[in-house]
């Protein structure tokens, strides 16, 4: 989900800039990213991956499955 910074629109709270997990699961496997920028609401956790980084997720997911990855786990540093 991506957004923008300022409120929250699930609680109102506002939106910071800190990390989140992403995952991605599909038919054959499984892939965690830790360490994720995203903006983050500090009253509720909510999360938003902003666009830049939706689309380098993309292309780590599109990876991952046409090397068939059965399970992966990896820090954003690594991957990006």
């Amino acid at each position: 989900m991506t957004e923008q910074n300022g409120r929250c629109p699930v609680c109102g709270g506002d939106k910071a800039p800190g990390s989140t997990t992403f995952t991605a699961d599909w038919d054959e496997g499984v892939l965690v990213i830790r360490g994720v920028p995203a903006l983050l609401c500090q009253q509720c956790g909510e999360a938003w991956i902003q666009d830049q980084t939706a689309e380098q997720l993309d292309r780590v997911v599109d990876e991952a499955r046409r090397k068939r990855t059965v399970v992966e786990v990896a820090q954003w540093q690594q991957v990006a």
